[in-house]
């Protein structure tokens, strides 16, 4: 039965990240991908992935539609809690050491520094337009237009 488990968790991770990459994020794996992704100038939104249904019925269904917009953050990127741990980690710890761990959610990030959250709370329950208004209000007030 473990056997048959793992293999069905591995399938969800697997179609959780293609899911991301797909809608043109980029995986952070490693603290140094995060401190990498994050030193760039301008606008990084930073989904924080997970497994959870509100993560695949809501969070990455807006995660790929909210960039199609008049205005968008500059970098898209991602981080996989529960399976990219250091990444993760090193997120939370130097970026959102401010908000309570939250996945899945997202950060949007100027220059290096965190200017807004779309935390858990404000996913789960919810569907993925309201959140997609969310992120895009955002946009307007931190993004430059493309």
């Amino acid at each position: 039965m473990n056997m048959d488990f793992n293999f069905f968790m591995n399938d969800v991770v697997k179609t959780a990240r293609d899911e991301i990459r797909a809608a043109g994020y980029t995986e952070l794996k490693t603290p140094e991908d995060v401190a990498e992704a994050l030193s760039k100038e301008g606008t990084t939104l930073v989904m924080i992935n997970s497994v959870c249904g509100c993560a695949g019925g809501i969070a990455r269904p807006a995660a790929a539609n909210a960039v199609y917009y008049d205005r968008r953050p500059d970098h898209l990127a991602t981080v996989f809690a529960g399976q990219d741990k250091e990444a993760t980690s090193y997120l939370r710890n130097t970026y959102l050491a401010d908000y309570p761990p939250s996945s899945p959610s997202f950060a949007l990030i100027k220059d290096g520094e965190v200017v807004t959250m779309v935390e858990r709370h404000e996913i789960e329950g919810h569907d993925p337009m309201s959140v997609i208004s969310k992120l895009q209000s955002y946009f307007d007030k931190y993004c430059d237009e493309i």
